[in-house]
């Protein structure tokens, strides 16, 4: 494989600047991006020079009505009749590498605006935007931080297969109820050394690295700081760690629950606000003590999360993570310390007080998942919410209180009219279209086991 010749990660954000960067380290082409509802990375590639001098692009309103099979859920717009165009704008504070291109290649995230200048509301990034800029006005600024599961898979191309996972240095295949191993994080260094590398070159900040219970289950954790920037570092790393996978001859998932034997794969959101004029937490008095903001955010995750799900478990297999015994949340109960809640008070001092959000998924888009998690944390604080009293012991004990799978999702989603103007009824319309119209196509499809119980039983 032709390697990417060595050149500077720090690409400049201006304009002009960048032009004659490109020229000077003959930059062969750019990638301009935008993330669908899927979180996947949709645009154009051009060549270079063309990129110097386009101050905008042009992709059609209706990559935002795809379906993650490529099909298109119907919704009664007026600009769907003429699939009109939307305006690409890059964000040139994005601009970076693409370190496993061939040539020396750069790929930009934009923004996405109406023809009239307006933000398309359906694109996650602006809806991202949207929530940020409804805790900016009441003079707050919240902070996230994002943890990352995901597996390692042995190559398979037939997918009426069961996933499995990838054979390590030792030639031995990985194997389950390695936590925090970190022989088995070895196992995979030459994977690992290249999502350093890769990550370095994309300046992609890395805080830690750990094995996960799952069989080739690994864990990223990023650090904390604003949510678009962190979301588009998740959205970033996800391909990153693609690339990485497949130049090492294996499979990166971000699917929730690949294998039936093992844990799902999950997002863990750490959340704070802090006060935008003094940087201060706002989750912590001056005596260091909790505020009625810190239990009005968890009374807004406790009350709205469920109508959320939708966005942090988008896909009829991500509830088969959310499910009793499989290691992960079934209700919103709370606690200190407790990783059997779904919200958990990590361990830390007043400055660092935060909520954990343990119900996303790894295979949510990390821009709607932070946005919807940051909506209900919103709707908490403004509302004046309490929550329940903290779960002192094992919260899988507790009723689970979690949509049950897609469809019930949904319909907690519609009947929340709260959270959909948060953010933005029109795109909770469309984004509940896309869903059902997924769910349905799944519904089509028969399962090995239906064929092996039902077909010679019944």
């Amino acid at each position: 494989m032709t390697e990417t010749p060595e050149i500077p990660s720090n690409v400049p954000t201006d304009r002009e600047e960048l032009r004659a960067w490109m020229r000077e380290h003959e930059v062969y082409e750019v990638e301009c991006i935008v993330p669908d509802q899927a979180g996947v990375a949709k645009g154009k590639v051009m060549p270079a020079v063309k990129f110097a001098d386009v101050n905008s692009l042009f992709l059609p309103a209706t990559i935002f009505l795809q379906t993650i099979t490529g099909g298109y859920a119907e919704v009664d717009e007026p600009w769907l009749e003429t699939e009109n165009d939307m305006v690409l704008t890059p964000d040139m504070e994005t601009v970076r590498l693409v370190p496993w291109a061939k040539e020396p290649s750069l790929q930009v995230i934009h923004d996405i605006f109406w023809q009239d200048g307006s933000p398309v509301e359906y694109a996650p990034r602006n809806v991202l935007k949207r929530v940020v800029e409804k805790y900016t006005e009441q003079g707050w600024q919240p902070v996230v931080a994002p943890e990352l599961e995901f597996y390692l898979l042995q190559p398979n191309t037939d997918p009426d297969y069961p996933a499995e996972p990838p054979v390590g240095r030792s030639g031995r295949q990985g194997i389950g109820r390695q936590a925090y191993s970190i022989s088995a994080v070895d196992e995979f260094e030459d994977l690992i050394e290249d999502i350093y590398d890769f990550a370095e070159a994309q300046r992609l900040e890395i805080d830690t690295i750990i094995h996960e219970a799952g069989a080739a289950q690994l864990e990223f954790n990023l650090d904390h700081g604003d949510p678009l920037m962190l979301a588009d570092q998740v959205f970033l790393f996800k391909r990153t760690i693609r690339e990485a996978a497949q130049r090492n001859g294996i499979y990166a998932t971000f699917m929730a629950k690949p294998m039936e034997s093992e844990p799902g794969s999950a997002m863990h959101l750490h959340q704070s606000v802090v006060d935008a004029k003094t940087g201060k937490n706002i989750f912590s008095d001056a005596d260091g003590e909790p505020t009625e903001a810190f239990y009005g955010f968890i009374g807004g995750q406790q009350s709205y999360l469920g109508a959320a799900a939708c966005f942090m478990a988008p896909y009829v297999n991500s509830y088969r993570r959310l499910i009793p015994g499989a290691s992960a949340p079934i209700n919103l109960e709370w606690g200190a310390d407790n990783r059997s809640a779904g919200l958990r008070i990590p361990t830390s001092g007043p400055a660092a007080r935060r909520v954990e959000n343990r119900v996303a998924g790894v295979d949510a888009n990390p821009y709607l998942a932070i946005a919807a998690s940051l909506a209900c944390g919103y709707l908490g604080m403004t509302q004046g919410l309490k929550p329940s009293d903290p779960v002192t012991a094992s919260a899988y004990d507790r009723e689970a209180n979690l949509p049950y799978d897609l469809r019930d999702a949904l319909e907690r989603l519609e009947a929340c009219e709260p959270l959909q103007e948060v953010l933005g009824e029109n795109f909770t319309r469309l984004f509940a279209a896309v869903k059902r119209q997924e769910h349905g196509e799944f519904m089509r499809v028969i399962s090995p086991w239906e064929r092996e119980h039902l077909m010679l039983n019944v």
